[in-house]
């Protein structure tokens, strides 16, 4: 989204960004949806975000890279100095390709990996070819999710069910199992959780019950990982203007979306990218198992 410099140096965060209504969009025959396509275009950080060397030398691999948070986080981590690899799905090969230009840009590598995590072997081929590129995984960043929303527990079928769980659960533990032999000590896995695990929504119940199982799976997972030198933590955010919103949720819904959250409006991803950069950093080196909410004053019990 192109911001104007007035827009970018406002201090009150409910006039930062747009708010809602925004225009109707339904991007439900597209999932998981592109980032071009929406309106607004989300702010991923490109004409703000300002690096400061804090992952010079590191490796990331982000799933669910090619747009929304994950090129946010994608585009801040180049700028502090990261190789990024890039997984996402085949269907989302525009958004990625700009994705690996904005890594590019800040003179990193950029290694891109489509296919589909709910499989394990492919969640084997993305930490594989990253050690082939690079050598070694510095961070990982566990951020693709399938999202869709349903009338109520009558409409949830067992293929939702399955592709839910495998996208957002199954492939944590896969990814994880393939990365840490190859992770040294310093490394940081970063779980990406959601409000939703705190304040279900029954219209999102299969995507909110992983969520509940990510917070979890990372609170486990990092009384564990402190042995080898690894942390793992998880960001939880509110409602962020992302390709899921429009792909998963009907056109009335979407044009209001965010629009009871405290700030007034959704978060942009840019907003996210700063959570992710302190976790994935030595900055937060005693903050292990943790679970840091990015909500716009939805408060996390």
């Amino acid at each position: 989204m192109s911001m104007t410099e007035d827009q970018h140096t406002r201090q009150d965060p409910k006039e930062q960004y747009p708010q809602p209504e925004y225009p109707e969009q339904d991007q439900r025959d597209k999932h998981p949806g592109l980032e071009g396509e929406m309106q607004p275009e989300p702010d991923y950080g490109y004409d703000t975000y300002r690096g400061l060397g804090r992952l010079e030398g590191k490796v990331a691999v982000i799933t669910g890279a090619d747009s929304g948070i994950g090129r946010a986080v994608a585009l801040a981590f180049a700028r502090e100095g990261a190789d990024v690899m890039i997984s996402y799905l085949p269907e989302e090969e525009p958004d990625a390709r700009q994705t690996a230009q904005v890594v590019e840009e800040a003179g990193k590598r950029a290694i891109k990996m489509p296919g589909d995590i709910s499989e394990e072997a492919h969640c084997q081929a993305v930490i594989q070819k990253a050690i082939d590129e690079f050598g070694k995984i510095d961070v990982l960043v566990n951020n693709a999710a399938h999202q869709m929303t349903v009338d109520g527990i009558a409409d949830v079928s067992t293929e939702l069910l399955d592709r839910t769980f495998k996208t957002n659960i199954y492939a944590m533990f896969w990814l994880v199992k393939a990365a840490l032999p190859h992770m040294p000590e310093g490394g940081s896995i970063i779980n990406v959780a959601s409000i939703q695990a705190y304040q279900p929504s029954p219209t999102l119940l299969p995507y909110s019950s992983t969520k509940g199982a990510i917070i979890t799976f990372t609170k486990g997972l990092a009384q564990e990982v402190i042995q080898y030198g690894l942390r793992a933590n998880s960001v939880a955010p509110g409602p962020v203007w992302t390709p899921i919103i429009p792909a998963s949720m009907p056109g009335d819904t979407v044009s209001q979306f965010g629009g009871t959250n405290p700030v007034g409006r959704p978060a942009q991803p840019a907003e996210l990218a700063p959570a992710f950069v302190f976790l994935a950093s030595q900055e937060s080196s005693f903050v292990n198992g943790e679970t840091l909410g990015v909500t716009g004053g939805q408060p996390l019990p």
